[in-house]
C-alpha cells in the first residue's frame, strides 16, 4: 500500500457504540486501540483470553455494576483493525450503552469518528479500500443482488481482478523501460516486440472489468425511476404493481395524485427508486398545479422515464408529454389497460414500448426486462461484484492513457511516452485499491461509513 501522504499508525484508542440506535436485546460497544488491554483490565471482573469469549460484570468507577454480558478480547495484529481490540457485549438499552461508553471514555478512549474502524484496518493493511468500501455497501445493501455482490467485492473478486491487471502493466512497464536502457541494440519497438498485442491484451481485459464494475455500481445504487403521464392513465396502478404491494391510492377520478410518491423496490434484483407523480395537466387548482411542477422536475432529474399511456385512448394527446422528457433521459412507451382492450401485451424493444396491464400483471415482465436493457443490467447477477462510481471513473482513466499510450506507440514509435502512460494508467489503477490515493479522497470515503464500523 503507497497511500500518498499516509498518516502513521494511530496512537490513541477509539470507542463506539456499534450496534443501531434504539432499544434493543443487544447492544454493542467496540474499543480498539493501545489502551484496550489496560481498559479491560478496569472494565471487567475477569481476566479476558485473547479470542475467547467471556462473561462479565461491566463496572464502573466504584466498583459498581454498570451491565453485565460477553467479552471479547482481540490482540494486535489478529484484530480486524489491526490493534488490540475490545468489544463489550451487553443489553441494548440506550443509557445503559451510554454509561459503558462514559467509562471507557474516562479511562483514555475518545468517540470513533464514522468509519474510523474501517480506516484503521485500511491502514494496517488488514484489507485494502474495495474490500474496506465492500462492508459499508454489505451494511445498506438493499437486495438479494447487492448483498452477495457486496460479499464478493468484500472477498477479495474485484481486488483480485484489479491487482491481476496492475502485474500486467507493471510488467508492460518493465519491458517498454528496458528497451529505453538499451538503444545501442537498435531494436525496432515495434517489429521486434509483442507489446502491442500485450496492449490489446490489457485493453480488452481492462474493458471486460469496466462492463462488470458497471453492473456492480448498478447493483449498489440503483437507478431512479419517474413514472408520468395523464391524469388516470394507470401510473399508481403501475407503481403498485411494480412495487408488489398498495402503496398509492388508486381510484377513477383523475388526478387523485397531488404530489410525488416515491418507493423503493427491487426489480429484478435491480435496486430502484421509482417515484409516481400527478397526473400533467392544464388546472387552475393551486395544489395540482404545483403537483404537475414537480412531476416535471421529478421527470428530468430521473435516470429513466415511464410515459404511461391510456391504451384505451387516444395515444396522441397523451404522446404529447414525451417532448417535456430531454434526449439525454430514455424513455419508455408504457401502453397500460390492455385487459379493457382487445390488444395483447407485447414488447418493442427497439422503439421502447411496451404493452401491460398493471391490473392483472400482463406485459410487467417485458417492462422489466426492457428496463434492464436500457440501463445496462444482465439479466443474471451471478458473480457480479459491488462498485462505486469512483470505481468506474478509475477505470476509464485507465483505459485512457492505455489508449493513448498505444496510439502514440502506432504513430510515432515513442516508447517514452508509452512508458509514461502506462505509469499513469498504474497509479489510476491503484487509486481502486488505495495503493495511491490522496488523503482528502480517503477521508471523504471513510466520513460516510456508520460510527462504530
Amino acid at each position: 500500500m503507497q497511500v500518498d501522504n499516509a498518516q502513521p499508525f494511530a496512537t490513541d484508542t477509539i470507542c463506539a457504540i456499534a450496534t443501531p440506535p434504539g432499544v434493543g436485546g443487544v447492544g454493542v460497544i467496540r474499543v480498539s486501540g493501545p489502551l484496550s488491554i489496560a481498559i479491560a483490565s478496569q472494565v471487567l471482573d475477569v481476566s479476558p483470553v485473547p479470542r475467547q469469549a467471556h462473561f462479565s460484570r461491566f463496572k464502573d468507577e466504584n466498583g459498581l455494576t454498570i451491565d453485565s454480558g460477553i467479552a471479547l478480547l482481540f490482540t494486535a495484529p489478529a484484530s480486524f483493525t489491526g490493534e488490540d481490540v475490545l468489544e463489550l457485549q451487553g443489553h441494548g438499552g440506550p443509557q445503559i450503552l451510554q454509561m459503558l461508553m462514559n467509562r471507557v471514555m474516562t479511562l483514555g478512549a475518545r468517540p470513533a469518528r464514522p468509519g474510523e474502524f474501517s480506516e484503521r484496518a485500511f491502514l494496517n493493511n488488514k484489507l485494502d479500500l474495495v474490500q474496506a468500501e465492500a462492508i459499508a455497501d454489505l451494511i445498506e445493501s438493499a437486495t438479494e443482488a447487492s448483498a452477495r455482490a457486496a460479499q464478493r467485492s468484500l472477498e477479495g473478486v474485484f481486488s483480485d481482478r484489479v491487482n491481476q491487471l496492475q502485474q500486467a502493466l507493471i510488467d508492460l512497464r518493465v519491458f517498454v523501460e528496458a528497451s529505453m536502457d538499451f538503444p545501442d541494440e537498435e531494436i525496432d519497438f515495434l517489429a521486434d516486440s509483442d507489446v502491442l498485442a500485450r496492449l490489446h491484451g490489457v485493453d480488452g481485459r481492462l474493458q471486460a472489468l469496466l462492463d462488470q464494475a458497471h453492473q456492480g455500481q448498478l447493483l449498489r445504487d440503483g437507478i431512479n425511476i419517474a413514472i408520468a403521464g395523464l391524469p388516470n392513465a394507470g401510473k399508481s396502478s403501475l407503481l403498485n404493481a411494480l412495487a408488489g404491494r398498495d402503496s398509492a391510492i388508486v381510484t377513477d377520478i383523475p388526478g387523485t395524485t397531488r404530489d410525488v410518491l416515491r418507493e423503493y423496490i427491487s426489480l429484478d434484483g435491480l435496486p430502484v427508486h421509482v417515484s409516481d407523480t400527478a397526473g400533467i395537466r392544464e388546472s387552475t387548482d393551486q395544489v395540482e398545479v404545483e403537483g404537475v411542477r414537480r412531476a416535471r422536475a421529478t421527470m428530468l432529474a430521473a435516470d429513466l422515464v415511464l410515459l404511461v399511456v391510456d391504451a384505451t385512448q387516444s395515444p396522441g394527446p397523451q404522446l404529447s408529454l414525451k417532448k417535456e422528457v430531454p434526449d439525454k433521459i430514455p424513455c419508455i412507451e408504457v401502453h397500460n389497460k390492455v385487459d379493457l382492450t382487445c390488444i395483447e401485451s407485447s414488447l418493442d424493444e427497439v422503439s421502447r414500448k411496451v404493452w401491460v396491464s398493471a391490473k392483472t400483471g400482463q406485459g410487467l415482465g417485458k417492462l422489466i426486462h426492457l428496463v434492464k436493457s436500457i440501463v445496462g443490467a444482465t439479466e443474471s447477477y451471478e458473480g457480479v461484484f459491488s462498485a462505486r462510481s469512483r470505481h468506474l471513473e478509475a477505470l476509464r482513466r485507465t483505459q485512457n492513457h492505455i489508449k493513448t499510450g498505444q496510439q502514440q506507440l502506432e504513430q510515432f514509435n515513442a516508447p517514452e511516452t508509452l512508458a509514461e502512460e502506462l505509469r499513469l494508467a498504474q497509479k489510476s489503477l491503484g487509486e481502486i485499491t488505495g495503493e495511491f490515493l490522496p488523503d482528502d479522497l480517503l477521508g471523504a470515503i471513510f466520513s460516510s461509513f456508520c460510527i462504530g464500523k
